[in-house]
Formats: structure tokens, C-alpha cells, sequence
């Protein structure tokens, strides 16, 4: 039987988990060990079978008092979509105003999540392009 071991993320004590990986045709994981709390174990087989990650970063912003939004996926994403969704966001460019919590793109890569503004950015008065 293997073991994995992982570095817990969902609290300050950052256990060290062991997980048996059941050898079965499809993945599948027994006993988690090392967990401090009861979030562990529940994390440590989402982490294995169907690890997801959330998105942080910038979109270009025409005509606004900044040159850039910083925005966020709303919900995490399955892991292997990261680099589809990422390809989106770089390929936008958006006009301002924009409002914290304006979704500017809604299940890219078809996920279910929407990229969504983490500030605001007003217009700029005056030419700014």
C-alpha cells in the first residue's frame, strides 16, 4: 500500500498528513493520519482525487484611474484548468469603471466559476489611456 504525505493548508498548524492510497482501479484513499483537527482528513482526499486552486491576479483597465484591476476566481477550479483560465484572463482587457465584484468573465475554460473584480477602478477624468 503507498502512503502520501501532504502539509495541511486549511489551518495555522499546517499538520503533516499521511494518506493511504487504496490500490483499487480507481484512485482512492483510505486512512488519513496526522491531522490535528477534523478538516484534515476531508482536505487530504480532496487534495489527491480532485485537488482545486483559486486564481489571483491582474487585468489590464482602459481609461481608468489605474492601469490594472486585480481580480479572483469566485470559487476554486479543478487544478488542470488553471493554465485554460489563465489564458483568458491575459487575452482581456477591460474598460473602465469597474466595480469591486463586476464579473468580467463568466466560466472561462467552462468552469463554474466567474472571474471577479477584488477592487474598484473609476474612470480617469482626463485623457488616461
Amino acid at each position: 500500500m503507498k502512503t502520501r504525505e501532504l502539509v495541511c493548508i486549511l489551518c495555522p498548524n499546517g499538520c503533516r498528513l499521511q494518506a493511504e492510497i487504496l490500490p483499487v482501479e480507481s484512485p482512492a484513499v483510505g486512512e488519513v493520519t496526522g491531522n490535528l483537527c477534523e478538516k484534515g482528513p476531508e482536505w487530504a482526499k480532496q487534495e489527491i482525487l480532485h485537488p482545486v486552486r483559486s486564481i489571483s491576479t491582474s487585468v489590464l483597465v482602459r481609461g481608468g484611474l489605474y492601469p490594472l484591476v486585480s481580480v479572483k476566481t469566485d470559487t476554486p477550479i479543478a487544478r488542470e484548468k488553471i493554465f485554460d483560465v489563465m489564458k483568458e484572463i491575459r487575452a482581456l482587457v477591460v474598460n473602465a469603471p469597474i466595480h469591486m465584484g463586476d464579473a468580467l468573465i463568466r466560466n472561462p475554460a467552462g468552469t463554474q466559476c466567474a472571474i471577479v473584480a477584488t477592487r474598484s477602478n473609476p474612470q480617469c477624468i482626463g485623457g488616461r489611456d
